[in-house]
């Protein structure tokens, strides 16, 4: 379990976040969503030792993990996959680095996912989909307890972003990793989420917790229904109220 203690982060004398907790339990899927500029990508920097807090503690497993690198698997907004190696090499990457590569395992996952015709293929003869889907079996072939996912579907064109929703989805149902997933989309949060924290302006904070009420597996119809399209338009409500508060300030 990953457990955020009243964490309070600054740079310089511009306060990021403050005394934000939280906890993301076993096999739970947790998405953020919050104002632009709320400090989204710089919890991700906390939880993943990029960046040290100022205050507060943050666990994984009850072991404390500041500064500490290398504890979560992380997926940035774009693939990132490097041109001149094949996606089994990109693959691996991450686990090369620290000088055990599995290379069986990888496979294993790209055929899982359906890559595994394009095991020597290079990221330019992807899809941008496809490459999303090596970028997350990079992440979860690190075996880490849990995965942070940095709005991973935001470049993607509609009809591929809602694949890709589908597609996580079905993994996630399978291996059950826990999973903390940041967006903008709120519709995105909805589909996918067990719980939605919704943060403040800056310094973020929490502003509401949402129980996800709808039966898994999701449904696409889901998205057509009156109690879907109400918590939709009770999360757009807390995101306008912090915007409007920021416009004020």
């Amino acid at each position: 379990m990953l457990s955020i203690q009243n964490i309070d982060k600054s740079f310089d004398s511009l306060p990021v976040i403050r005394n934000l907790s939280f906890e993301v339990k076993d096999g739970e899927f947790v998405a953020i969503i919050g104002p632009s500029g709320s400090g989204k990508s710089t919890l991700f920097q906390l939880i993943g030792g990029v960046s040290s807090i100022d205050k507060g503690a943050i666990l994984l497993n009850g072991t404390d993990i500041q500064k500490k690198r290398g504890t979560i698997g992380y997926m940035p907004q774009q693939p990132c996959l490097l041109p001149w190696r094949t996606i089994i090499e990109n693959v691996t990457m991450v686990e090369e680095l620290h000088g055990k590569p599995n290379v069986n395992v990888a496979k294993e996952w790209l055929h899982k996912v359906g890559l595994a015709a394009f095991v020597n293929a290079f990221p330019n003869e992807l899809s941008g989909g496809m490459q999303q889907r090596v970028s997350f079996i990079r992440t979860i072939v690190s075996n880490k307890p849990i995965l942070c996912l940095d709005e991973p579907f935001s470049a993607l064109d509609e009809f591929t972003r809602l694949e890709m929703q589908a597609w996580l989805l079905s993994i996630w149902e399978k291996y059950r990793k826990s999973i903390l997933f940041v967006t903008h989309n709120i519709e995105e949060a909805l589909f996918l989420a067990d719980r939605i924290i919704v943060l403040t302006k800056r310094p973020a904070t929490m502003k509401k917790e949402i129980i996800v009420p709808f039966a898994r597996p999701r449904q696409e119809e889901i998205r057509h229904s009156a109690s879907f399209t109400a918590l939709k338009q009770q999360l757009f409500s807390y995101l306008k109220e912090e915007k409007d508060e920021a416009n004020v300030d």
